[in-house]
Order: C-alpha cells, then sequence, then structure tokens
C-alpha cells in the first residue's frame, strides 16, 4: 500500500512545487509591474516639469522679443538705424542693478557689473543704438511704476554715457511699468524677476 502511495505523494509534492513556483513568479511580476507603474509615473511628472520650463522659456523669450521687436520699430520710426536689425539684449535682473525700494538711483554695489557692460557696448557696438527698457513688478500703482521704470531705465543710461562713454544720442528709454512681466507677481521671487532693465542693441 505504501509502495502504491509513493508515486501518488510524488506527484503531489511536484505539482505543489511547480504551484509555489508558479506564485513565487507572480508575485515577482507583481512587483515588478508595480515597480514599472512608479517609474512611468515619475517619467510622466518629469516631463510635465520639462514641458512646464519649456512653455515658460518659450513664453519670456516671446515677450522679450515682442518688446525687442517694438524698440526696432521706435527706432526705425525716429529714423536712428540703417538696416533695421536687432543684434541681441542685454537683461539687467534686479540682482544686478539693486535698486531700493521705489528707488532710481544707481547702489554702488551695481558699478562692477554696469562697468563690464559698458565696456562691452562701447567695444563690439560702434556706431549702433540702444534702447533701455524699464520694467517693475506690480507693487504700488500702475502710474508710479511706470515712472519709476523710466526713471531707472535713464539711470542706467547715465551711468553707461558717464562711465562707458556711451554718447546719450545713441540711447534712449522706454518704460513698461508693471506691463510686461516675465514671472508670477503674487511671489517673491516672481516679482524680483519682473525687476529689471532691459538693453536692446539694435543696427
Amino acid at each position: 500500500m505504501q509502495q502504491q502511495l509513493k508515486p501518488v505523494t510524488a506527484r503531489v509534492e511536484a505539482l505543489e512545487g511547480r504551484a509555489n513556483s508558479a506564485d513565487t513568479a507572480i508575485r515577482a511580476n507583481t512587483a515588478g509591474l508595480e515597480a514599472s507603474n512608479r517609474l512611468a509615473a515619475e517619467f510622466q511628472q518629469t516631463l510635465k516639469i520639462h514641458a512646464d520650463r519649456i512653455a515658460k522659456n518659450e513664453s519670456d523669450i516671446a515677450l522679450l522679443s515682442r518688446t525687442a521687436q517694438e524698440a526696432v520699430q521706435r527706432a526705425t520710426d525716429a529714423g536712428r538705424m540703417a538696416q533695421g536689425k536687432m543684434v541681441y539684449e542685454v537683461v539687467l535682473t534686479n540682482n544686478e542693478l539693486r535698486f531700493e525700494l521705489n528707488g532710481a538711483s544707481i547702489p554702488k554695489a551695481s558699478e562692477t557689473s554696469l562697468n563690464d557692460l559698458a565696456a562691452r557696448l562701447k567695444t563690439d557696438n560702434v556706431g549702433m543704438y540702444i534702447e533701455l527698457q524699464g520694467h517693475t513688478d506690480n507693487t504700488g500703482g500702475e502710474a508710479a511704476n511706470m515712472k519709476l521704470g523710466e526713471a531707472r531705465a535713464e539711470a542706467v543710461r547715465r551711468y553707461l554715457n558717464m562711465k562707458g562713454s556711451i554718447p546719450l544720442h545713441r540711447m534712449s528709454t522706454v518704460s513698461y511699468g508693471e506691463s510686461a512681466p516675465l514671472a508670477d507677481n503674487r511671489t517673491r521671487a516672481g516679482r524680483e524677476e519682473n525687476r529689471r532693465v532691459v538693453l536692446v542693441i539694435i543696427k
């Protein structure tokens, strides 16, 4: 009787072994699927972050291109250049200019950056025309920000003339005030990014 049971027992043990192996494989596949799903979710999140960054960069570029094109048009209308071509833009950020709150005086801490810029403009842009565009955040009233943007652009213009010997007739100023933000004014970092003076170099 025991001899007859041995083959049956062996078959049962073999089936149990296969079942255990299948169960292990299923658990491994399930774990692998969960890991793949996590990786896919992380990848989608990374794609979204990059897409958001690309969209913001494209928006910034479009905005700079719009204001630069307006500068070219103003210079053309005034007969200030021959070719009507933008060469490049220089953005002086709040970190570089360090204007005091509601102030338009060039701080001592900004002079090194402006001196370097003046030297570059004087060397590279003989015979070219420069429009300085003043931008602010949305703190304060719209009219006050228009005046502040103009005052800050004019302060940079005067500095480039005095320290860089760039003729005043080769530079003009315009204020956009708070109307052309690059970032969200609801955040401190955004407001700092929006406070800037943009130089459009045209010929």
